[in-house]
Parts: C-alpha cells; structure tokens; sequence
C-alpha cells in the first residue's frame, strides 16, 4: 500500500514515542494534517490560536517532562511566528522539533505566494535544519532531527512542501545507496563522567574551603538527593537560579533561596562572602552577582564542556550529568564539622523571610502584589506546576513561590521573553492532566496571548490564570526608572477587564481587588471547574526592588524621580512605607 510523505512523518513520529504535537493548520500543511486525522487514535494534535503559543507549548512540554516536544505551523508566516518560542527552547537547553510546510517545491525561489525560504530563517534557531526531499529522505531526516534536538537539547527544523507533502512512496526511485530501514528510531543518551584525576582535584578544592556556596541550576533538577548530601557534607549553601528553583523545597535548611535582582538578600550575602564556589549544571547570565574573579575557588559541574568557564573562571571543570557527577563526587569528599557559614545563612533567611511574610500580608490599597502570591502559594497543592511570565510578575513568583516536594516550576530563563507563561501551562496539562497547573502573568504578557484562554477551553484544561493587573508594562517602568534614571515612558497599558475576557471564551472568570478578599477568592477559582482567570488588580507603584539596593540604583532612581517622572509622589511615598515596614 502506498503512503505519503505526510503519513510517513506522522507514523515516524509516532514510533518516536511523540504523544502530542502543538500548532495551527494552513494549507502548506494540509498534507500532514490529513496524516494526523488519519492517526489521532496514536497521536494528539493540539490547536493553538497562535503558532508562538505551539512553540511555547512545545517548550514547556518538554521542560516538564523531559521529553520531546513538537510542534507544526504552515509554510511563511506561520513558520515565522513559530521563532520567538523556538529560541526560548535554544536559549533554555530544551529538545524541540519544529515541522513546518513550504510552498511548491518547484515554485520555491520564484517569489511565489509565502515563499519563505525557512531553511535559511531557521538557521540559527535551529541545530539541525533541513528540507525533505521526497519519500525515501523522510525516515532519515525526522531520526537525525530527533536524535539532534535530544542530544543537544536544542531545537531542531524540518520542512517539507506542500505537493511533496502528498508524493507516496511509489512515486520516486530511492538511490542505490539509501538502504531502506538503515536509520534507527532510537537515542541513546551520552553519560560521561569526568577522569579520577579531575574528581579528585574537585573533592581537594572543595575539602579546603570553610565557606561553600552551591550555585544549583536547571542541569541539577534530577540530582536533588545528591545535591543536599554535598551540602550537609559541607555545610554548604545551596543558591537557585529561578531555571533550578525546583532542586530543592524551599523550606530546605541548606538554600537562601533565588539569585540575581530577583533573588534574595541573603543568597547576595553568600556569593560575596564565600571562598568557595561549586556550581553545578548553570549557566546563570548575570555576571555581577558572582564572586569577583579570585575571590572565590570554583568547581563547576556541566553536560556542555562548551559551559565550563563561560560565566566564572572554573578551577576545576567536571563534565557529565550532575547527578551522576556528584554520585561519584560525594565518597571523595570530607564532612565539614565548621557550620558558621551555613548558620549565618540560615539565620539571614529567617529575617528575609519574616520580611517576606510582612510584605505578603498587607492590607492596605490598593493590593501589593505579594499579598496574592502569598496567599496563592498557600493554596497550592504538592503536585502543583507553576509557570511564571518574565516582567515584576518574575520576582513575585521567584520569592512567594515556595517550592515543595513533587513541585515544578520554570519560565523563560535566558530569553527572557514576555507571553510564555500560559502556553507553557498549556503544554504542562496536555501532559499531566491530572496535576495542579498555575500560570502566573502580568497584562502585558497575558495580552499577547490571551486567545489561548479560548484553548484552554476547547480541550478543558484546568489551567488556572492569576493576571496581575497594573495597566503598565512593570519591569521596563522600573528599569527606566531604576537602571536607566529616566522617567518611564511608553510603558502604560489600556485597561482591559480580563475576568469578563474570561467568561466570553467559555471559562471562569474572577477579580480580587481588596486584598481581604484574596483568600477566598483565589480558593474558589482554583477549585472551579475547568479553566479559570483571576484579574488580581494591584498598585502599580509598587517596585520589585533587589534584595539589596546598591547605591548606583539610588541614584539612578532618584535621577528618574527629578527629572520629571509623572508620579514621583506616589513612588516615593510607597518605597517609603516599605522601608519603614521592614524595620516596625
């Protein structure tokens, strides 16, 4: 029987183990969507109202289960609307597969309705990229695809024209050199593991210093065991980029929690008074919230050799996965009996959050973002998946969001992009359905991809939505103001009532607006059933402040506030009652 190129895809696909495929249909792919009607029993097409949205779907998929995740948009525009989602999974380290249409393969080039060239527009997104060329290429292009996307865990290109899409496999010769069946449908994963001799060095280095600070990143998430058997070893302090908040609960006596502007005061402390620095699996970008070059020893523990010594001069380098690493790390190094360090630590989080809590708890108007984190934290159950937008809403989520056993978490780390949040719930439900999914998301990044509520809907996901609403693109104000000493500008949104948005797509729709409220309203949309929003309205001059201020942001921001920000008033007198809070 003849097949395809499209059913030849779509059952490669499916012999891979992919369960699940995220995008939107057009007719330079209407030969694989016939494929995937033909096969829905063994495989799910998921639609998105926005090829970003399947992107961003396809890379929180992948985040939260380790697998592979895949996505499908036409040829031109839809290809192009696929890139912003498809480098926060390059940026990130996660496996992606892109499948996109092209026009006629014989009209390709000749200007053409969506000519496109995606081959060349996917070149740097992409670590592998290539354009099937009939029957025969299919199985070896979607195996190298695969296989490149898993072992890199990058992203990964395959485009195919919409007539080729549709030639069977009895319409062209396969070359004498292309045996049939010669590529394999399977990966097997690299395990290195360092030389003795290095490991060694890393216990030596490790053993001479008092002051040990664990810098644990994404690559840490499966080495959670090992990682708090280094740290009680060491009297160590484990510090989370917000891509490893997960490594450990939050309520762990060895972290300080977040690092960055983001972070926490005490994890600053530890990295500026440490002699020691281990990090493992990170490549967390914000130089200046490292030790300064030679102050501290530094082990570093990556997958990617490429990584080591990309952010902090390493001492010792060890490639490998951490856990595996650190198995073979832990019996060479010697228990610490010194617990100053790490007692210091602990006592500087216990005031941080106490800090926290009072913050959290305000009753005062209009509502203060952390008062909805805090009491959103508290209903979370243990299974729960977070995902965070990028703007304020990050340092919310970062420092209210207290991670316990069974939880994930994650947002775009290195891009950094707005408008991820949402879809990555959505790739999180289609692949625990059963489990607690919470996207967290400021206006700004909601707006971008609020038709996705209407997907919720379609395939009744229970994703529930808490939007902060502040009418104003947050985290660039502040940066105006704070990094830059300017006054803001082009920053103010126009209001949009996004509980009644909510209730015309089809799901639940709710709004907090006085902060005694909180509780109970944020209980009832979580226990609504199917999807949900909540338009938590909060004060919009309320800053995300670093957990310690340097004096360079002073300045800027007193710069910003004479040189005519509109509402210095407002500003001054909200940074005043939180400074004055702290100390009551």
């Amino acid at each position: 029987m003849s097949r395809t190129v499209a059913d030849l895809l779509v059952t490669r696909l499916i012999d891979w183990g992919v369960e699940a495929i995220f995008g939107l249909p057009g007719d330079g792919v209407n030969g694989i969507f016939e494929a995937l009607r033909t096969h829905q029993d063994k495989i799910r097409f998921i639609q998105v109202r926005h090829e970003e949205a399947a992107a961003f779907a396809a890379c929180g998929y992948a985040k939260y289960t380790g697998r592979l995740g895949v996505c499908v948009a036409t040829s031109g525009p839809g290809g192009i609307h696929l890139l912003n989602g498809l480098y926060d999974a390059k940026c990130d380290g996660q496996p992606v597969l892109a499948i996109t249409g092209h026009t006629f393969h014989d009209l390709i080039g000749t200007h053409y309705q969506q000519d496109v060239d995606l081959d060349k527009l996917f070149m740097d997104v992409a670590a592998y990229n290539e354009r099937v060329m009939g029957p025969a290429h299919v199985q070896n292009v979607v195996d190298e695809a695969i296989k490149t996307a898993l072992s890199r865990r990058t992203v990964a290109h395959i485009t195919i024209p919409k007539d080729v899409q549709e030639w069977t496999n009895s319409d062209a010769e396969r070359s004498a050199s292309n045996i049939p069946q010669h590529s394999g449908d399977i990966y097997a994963p690299a395990c290195p593991l360092p030389p003795a001799e290095l490991l060694q060095q890393a216990a030596a280095l490790i053993d001479e210093g008092s002051k040990v600070a664990i810098l644990a990143g994404r690559g840490c998430l499966n080495a959670r065991s090992e990682l708090i058997q280094l740290a009680e070893r060491v009297g160590g302090v484990i510090i989370k980029p917000l891509l490893g908040k997960a490594v450990v609960p939050d309520d762990s006596p060895f972290t300080t929690g977040g690092i960055g502007l983001l972070g926490t005061a005490p994890s600053q402390d530890v990295m500026k008074h440490c002699d020691t620095l281990v990090m493992l699996g990170t490549s967390f970008p914000y130089l200046e919230f490292y030790p300064k070059p030679g102050d501290a020893r530094t082990v570093q523990v990556d997958i990617d050799p490429a990584r080591i010594g990309l952010r902090h001069p390493a001492d010792v380098g060890l490639v490998g996965d951490c856990r595996d690493v650190l198995r073979e790390l832990l019996p060479l190094v010697r228990e610490k009996n010194d617990r100053s360090f790490l007692n210091d630590a602990q006592n500087n989080m216990r005031d941080w959050n106490e800090l926290l809590k009072i913050r959290g708890t305000r009753t005062d108007t209009p509502m203060k973002p952390q008062v909805v984190v805090y009491e959103l934290n508290k209903l979370l159950r243990n299974d729960a998946i977070v995902s965070a937008d990028s703007g304020t809403i990050a340092t919310w989520a970062a420092r209210y969001i207290q991670i316990r056993d069974g939880m994930q978490f994650s947002l775009s780390g290195t891009l950094a992009t707005m408008a991820n949040s949402l879809p990555y719930s959505l790739g999180a439900a289609i692949a625990y359905p059963q489990r607690q999914i919470i996207s967290i998301v400021g206006d700004g990044g909601f707006t971008m991809l609020m038709g996705e509520v209407a997907t919720l809907v379609k395939y009744q996901l229970p994703v529930k939505v808490i939007v902060f609403k502040n009418n104003v693109l947050g985290m660039i104000k502040w940066e105006q103001i704070v990094l830059e000493g300017n006054p803001q500008f082009g920053v103010e949104l126009q209001p949009i009532d996004f509980a009644a948005y909510a209730k015309a797509c089809g799901a639940g729709g709710f709004t907090i607006e006085d902060p005694a409220t909180a509780p109970a309203i944020l209980r009832e949309a979580l226990e609504y059933d199917g999807p949900a929003v909540v338009q938590a309205v909060i004060d919009p001059y309320e800053p995300p402040l670093p957990g310690n201020v340097t004096v360079k942001q002073a300045v800027k921001f007193g710069e910003a506030l004479l040189r005519g920000q509109k509402d210095r008033w407002d500003i001054i007198k909200t940074v005043a009652e939180d400074k004055i809070r702290e100390v009551i």
